[in-house]
């Protein structure tokens, strides 16, 4: 007898590629550029940083937009237009002349980022699943962890081709690979016969009676929930956390005399690790309070960026990379758990877009600052030890979430 496979694992897996190229070039991927682009153009830290601050404050400005347009029109059509922008925002990087050509090209690449990242993916996810939605968005997620392996990939292309040509075959890879798994994509299970996680109608019927149903939510429904924005709040520090560290760990370990091959391979291993707190943070959420699994991620978080500033020793360096990455990447999942728990389906999108619409003001500020930092202080450990402390804080403010009984009642 031949084994059916539900389709919305289909979708999983096809998101899970997507995930895995775009966060791989778009996201952990600047880091090998960095230097030689300094090197190059003689830009300093501040300016380079300030680039990936721009895609982070064009993404922070389209979210909530891609939110409320994925609720609207669905994923597909949206996965579509991104791969394609993405890919030819690469392309025009790659004639790249001064720095505000630099800039442009990082703008247009973020439009397109908006499309094809965790906005649109989580909230197909979410649509496909209700009871598996912890197993499901970790093994989708698992795609921005295992981007990881790009990273060597870029470092070599750098190298033997140069950062120009380099940008440019990352573009017309990410249409080659990325428009035939956009068309796998299906926006909703009961358009195509099915029930979300291939339950049977008197399962899910059983299910449903005890969720709260929204079909609409407005954004400023969204900024008002208490919840929402002690979610928010949250995910706004540890994108800080994360999307500075990932730009600046390259030129820091290179700061701390490690070769520029080992140092790729480190910024590889972070996503890669990740992969292990995706999955084990998405299994215990699904069986444990949300909240505080939630919160001892962002604790193992906290712990590995203070070992950032002993990742000169071996300890610190097993430490960072042991901690870290399984902190965020479980809150990568744990954050769409709470969604899809708390609320329907129905207004995934639109929750999920304004909680990357706070999270950029994170991307916008931190690897500025990161930048700042060490063009004024010669050094990374003063702002290492601030991300600790906002880590910190973030715990605090998952704890204040009421338990699932408290919020439908009010």
């Amino acid at each position: 007898m031949r084994l059916k496979i539900f389709y919305g694992w289909w979708i999983v897996g096809a998101c899970f590629f997507i995930a895995f190229y775009v966060a791989g070039v778009l996201f952990y991927g600047f880091t090998v550029f960095f230097e030689p682009l300094v090197r190059e153009f003689g830009w300093s830290y501040t300016q380079v940083s300030f680039a990936s601050s721009l895609r982070g404050m064009e993404m922070g400005i389209i979210s909530p937009l891609i939110g409320l347009l994925v609720d609207r029109f669905g994923s597909r059509k949206l996965l579509l237009a991104g791969v394609i922008t993405v890919g030819l925002g690469f392309i025009l990087m790659g004639f790249t002349q001064s720095l505000f050509m630099f800039y442009g090209a990082m703008v247009f690449v973020a439009f397109g980022g908006g499309g094809c990242t965790s906005v649109v993916t989580m909230t197909v996810v979410a649509q496909w699943f209700r009871k598996n939605i912890g197993k499901a968005l970790a093994v989708m997620s698992a795609g921005f962890g295992a981007s990881g392996l790009m990273l060597p990939l870029i470092v070599w292309l750098v190298d033997a081709c140069g950062w120009r040509m380099a940008l440019i075959a990352l573009g017309l890879g990410m249409w080659i690979i990325g428009i035939p798994l956009a068309l796998i994509v299906r926006d909703s299970p009961e358009q195509y016969g099915y029930l979300p996680d291939g339950a049977s109608p008197d399962e899910t019927t059983s299910r449903e009676d005890s969720q709260i149903t929204r079909t609409t939510i407005t954004i400023w429904e969204v900024l008002k929930d208490r919840t929402l924005l002690y979610l928010n709040l949250a995910e706004t520090i540890r994108f800080t956390v994360l999307a500075s560290i990932v730009v600046h760990i390259m030129p820091y370990l290179s700061n701390t005399g490690m070769p520029r091959s080992t140092a790729g391979v480190i910024a590889a291993a972070i996503p890669l690790v990740s992969i292990v707190g995706r999955f084990a943070f998405g299994w215990l959420g699904d069986i444990f309070d949300k909240r505080h699994i939630t919160s001892l991620a962002f604790c193992l978080m906290a712990l590995g960026v203070l070992a950032l500033t002993f990742v000169h020793t071996k300890t610190g360096l097993a430490l960072f990379l042991l901690l870290f990455p399984a902190g965020f990447g479980g809150i990568t999942v744990l954050r769409g758990t709470i969604l899809r728990e708390y609320y329907d389906a129905g207004t995934f999108g639109t929750m999920m877009g304004v909680m990357m619409g706070f999270a950029a003001v994170g991307g916008i500020i931190g690897p500025t600052l990161t930048g700042w930092a060490f063009d004024t202080f010669g050094n990374y450990r003063l702002v290492w030890f601030g991300f600790s402390a906002l880590l910190l804080l973030a715990i605090a403010l998952i704890l204040k979430i009421r338990p699932r009984a408290s919020q439908a009642g009010q």
